[in-house]
Order: C-alpha cells, then sequence, then structure tokens
C-alpha cells in the first residue's frame, strides 16, 4: 500500500478514535480548559500527528498512548467530585478583586494584576465605575464575575416607572497613590482642586489606591489597606514635605535649595513606608 494512502487511512481512524477520546472526556475538554486540561488536550493532538504521518509507528501504540493519556483527567476528575481539596488544586480558587465595594490589593498583587488590568476587565462588563461594584471575583478560567450594587443593576419590570439618568462614565483621577492630571483635566479640574478635596476628608493623595469622579460629582475614594499608625505617619510625613515645598518658595535661593532637597528626602521615606504596607 502507498504511504499517501496509509497516511490518509490512519487520518481517518484518528479522527474517529479522538471524537471518542473527546466523547469520553465529556463537553467540559471543549468549553472553558483548566491548566491541566489544556496540556491534556495539546498532548493528545500532538499524538495524533504524530501516528497519522509516522508511518514506521505502530499505529495501535499511538491509540494505546492517547488511551492512556485520556484515563488520567477522567480519574483525576473522578476524585475531583470527592474530594474538594483536590478540585482547588487541579482546578484553582476564585480570587476576590473586590469586596463589598472595597478593592483588595493584595489579592490584585498575589493575581499579579495592576489597577489598569482590573479596570479594563470591569470595562469588558460595561462597568465603568468601582463604586457601581458590590463584590467582583476573577474565576480560575480567567474570567472576571461582578455583582453590581442594588442601586446599579439591570432595570427590571418594577423599576420601569423609575427615572433613569445616563451619565458619562465615572473618570479615574487617582491611581496607585498618584494623581492623573491627564483625567482632572478633562474635567476641568487640577492637582490643588484634588488637594483641597481630600483634606476635607482627612486623607492624602498618597492614601489612596483608587479614587474616581462620578457624572454627578460624587469622589469616589478607595484607600490603601494600612494600618492606622500608619496612615498617621504619611499623613505627617506629607504635611512636612508641603511645608518645606512652601518654604523653599518664600526663602533665599540656598535656603530654599535646602527647603526642597529636604522635601525630596520626605518624599523618599513615604515611598519607603508606602513599600511597607
Amino acid at each position: 500500500m502507498s504511504d499517501w494512502l496509509m497516511v490518509i487511512i490512519r487520518g481517518l481512524l484518528m479522527v474517529i478514535v479522538l471524537f471518542v477520546c473527546t466523547k469520553l472526556l465529556g463537553k467540559k475538554q471543549i468549553s472553558q480548559l483548566s491548566f491541566f486540561e489544556y496540556v491534556t488536550g495539546i498532548t493528545i493532538g500532538s499524538i495524533g500527528a504524530e501516528v497519522i504521518t509516522g508511518l514506521d509507528r505502530k499505529f495501535l501504540h499511538g491509540v494505546l498512548g492517547i488511551l492512556s493519556f485520556i484515563s488520567i483527567p477522567l480519574a483525576v476528575d473522578y476524585l475531583s467530585l470527592k474530594s474538594k481539596k483536590l478540585r482547588d488544586i487541579v482546578e484553582g480558587e476564585g480570587t476576590v478583586f473586590i469586596q463589598q465595594g472595597k478593592l483588595i490589593e493584595g489579592n490584585l498583587k498575589k493575581e499579579r494584576y495592576t489597577t489598569d488590568e482590573l479596570m479594563e476587565l470591569l470595562r469588558r462588563k460595561d462597568i465603568f465605575s468601582v463604586s457601581d461594584v458590590n463584590f467582583a471575583i476573577l474565576e480560575p478560567s480567567g474570567e472576571l464575575n461582578v455583582m453590581l450594587k442594588k442601586s446599579r443593576m439591570p432595570v427590571v419590570q418594577e423599576d420601569i416607572k423609575k427615572i433613569s439618568q445616563e451619565g458619562k462614565p465615572a473618570e479615574t483621577i487617582i491611581m496607585d497613590g498618584k494623581p492623573i492630571e491627564k483625567a482632572l483635566n478633562s474635567i476641568n479640574r487640577d492637582v490643588d482642586w484634588l488637594r483641597e478635596q481630600l483634606e476635607r476628608r482627612s486623607v492624602n493623595i498618597t492614601d489612596v489606591f483608587l479614587a474616581q469622579i462620578e457624572a454627578d460629582g460624587k469622589l469616589f475614594l478607595d484607600l490603601y489597606d494600612r494600618s492606622e499608625d500608619e496612615r498617621e505617619l504619611v499623613s505627617l510625613l506629607e504635611k512636612c514635605r508641603a511645608e518645606f515645598l512652601k518654604m523653599s518658595k518664600k526663602s533665599s535661593e540656598k535656603e530654599g535649595l535646602l527647603f526642597h532637597k529636604n522635601a525630596e528626602i520626605l518624599e523618599e521615606c513615604i515611598r519607603t513606608v508606602r513599600q511597607h504596607e
């Protein structure tokens, strides 16, 4: 029998084998895959391709190799039904990013997600304001599932008579303790205005993990998860730094440079405290 005809016959037989194996593995194998299922699927496909074109290899050996590989996920799936711990190891657990409207920075760092990446995931859900979110969890599949606050949930039949107002999406004006001047300029505000708003709440910019301003002008703040002592220390250092900067403008050139240098030293101290939060 010619080689090309043998390849065709092996290919058709391998399609039948893979179809049967996929049926045995179930619909889970062709939907959202876990890392374990992804590796298994790729390996089975590689074995199938090698058996089809490797005419010097026995077809039955390839089939046995595939069957031995699908026995592993089948056994793991069965054991996972019996054991929650094994299921968590194989499939992973969800990670809470937002709980009761509060960002959990520790979990963001644990999953190596930046604030920008979280905002992108929220925008994919048509959510532009963190303050609208009551609960958000990153699933093992990488999908972010979100539960909105009751006041922000989609309108149902009972709410048809209620008046709804459309507004612009919330503007992020502080991220990772730093003001975003471009965003402030887009709403005709500046950093001085922002500092004034925060002072009314006894909060410094460096205390803020994320801040957004709503379409109605309301300011949403999410502070760093610091202890009370750390917040007081950062607040004191920030005030001292601001005083040094004021004195540098009022003093002579020589004294002004000295005040400005001390302000830079305090800024480095503030940065160090933030790194150890």
